[in-house]
């Protein structure tokens, strides 16, 4: 078997090997369609776009995305053609939820909000959105939830922009079905807030119209933003960047722990697909210093490299130093 594999996938260098008598480590926004021509199975991110330009007349069988989004992924042609794939769903979501604590934790301390005086919205109940709610619980007054598809005590989307003084957003990026995720913060969305909170966007960039977002700040109907996840990765709205408490490149779900389950989660199904023999994979994650560990670990230090330097939005992404949950 021959396994294609991003090189940014971290901890699989000798347990990809374990399983394909040929494994190809690629950058993974450089894939080509000559690269994956005669690969079995493909072990991805984000920044590789699998659909029938990149697969067509290949031999390519699965694909494993070490991720927890998978709008990378063309679903319907995947399964038109027979390819099997899969994704990660929560390998980070505790990764996020510390992202999440630990960005408001900062926003308190500049003064932006009192927490424990606070209503949190959580937009999207999945296993991220159950993470950011259990690490906010012991900090926030109340907790407002909304999902629609999920059969759980919830409010309206209406309720929370009426009631919130924190929204965050954990859905998917959807375009169709009864409940499409692509704008769902909009500028009617915006201008319902009454409470003028802060908004954070740890989902996907989709998920909100950044340009009614900046118009909101401007005439004051949002306070302030904490944005990980942008519209037009790697091509930032700067205006946005500029303005934002907490800008960073795409790396709330970053931490070693969850790359780590990302990883083990992709072999493993890589193995059931392909009907091989169960085992261990003994992932070696090193230890990141104190200051990125835990609540030590600040946000506001990864935004400050990207504010300095955002065209180097993949640059940082790629080489995220380590951290600990």
């Amino acid at each position: 078997m021959k396994l294609i594999v991003d090189d940014k996938i971290p901890f699989i260098r000798g347990l990809a090997e374990r399983l394909a008598d040929e494994v190809v480590y690629l950058p993974g926004a450089a894939i080509t369609a000559d690269d994956v021509r005669d690969a079995d199975a493909l072990i991805v991110r984000t920044r590789t776009v699998c659909n029938r330009q990149l697969l067509e007349g290949s031999r390519v069988r699965f694909i494993a995305t070490a991720t927890i989004g998978y709008d990378h992924l063309d679903t319907p042609y995947l399964d038109e053609a027979g390819i099997a794939w899969t994704n990660c769903p929560g390998c980070n979501a505790t990764s996020v939820a510390q992202y999440v604590r630990n960005s408001l934790l900062q926003a308190e301390k500049a003064g932006l909000v009192c927490l424990s005086e606070a209503t949190l919205g959580i937009v999207g109940y999945g296993h991220v959105g159950r993470a950011v709610c259990k690490a906010m619980r012991p900090y926030v007054k109340e907790i407002c939830l909304n999902d629609p598809p999920l059969t759980i005590p919830q409010t309206t989307l209406q309720n929370i922009a009426a009631t919130c003084d924190i929204i965050t957003l954990h859905t998917p990026l959807t375009t169709d079905g009864p409940y499409p995720t692509r704008h769902l913060v909009d500028e009617r969305f915006l201008c319902e807030l009454t409470r003028r909170p802060i908004i954070i966007n740890a989902a996907r960039g989709g998920v909100m119209d950044e340009g009614a977002l900046l118009r909101a700040m401007d005439n004051g109907q949002v306070r302030q933003a904490i944005i990980d996840t942008w519209e037009n990765e790697p091509d930032l709205n700067l205006e946005l960047l500029r303005r934002v408490f907490i800008g960073t490149p795409h790396i709330a779900g970053y931490s070693a722990d969850g790359k780590a389950n990302a990883t083990r989660m992709s072999l493993e199904a890589l193995a059931k697909h392909f009907h091989l023999p169960a085992m261990d994979y003994p992932l070696s994650v090193p230890l990141a210093d104190a200051s990125r560990t835990g609540l030590q670990y600040n946000p506001l230090d990864d935004s400050r490299a990207l504010k300095q330097a955002p065209d180097s939005f993949e640059k940082i992404r790629g080489n995220y130093p380590f951290r600990r949950e």
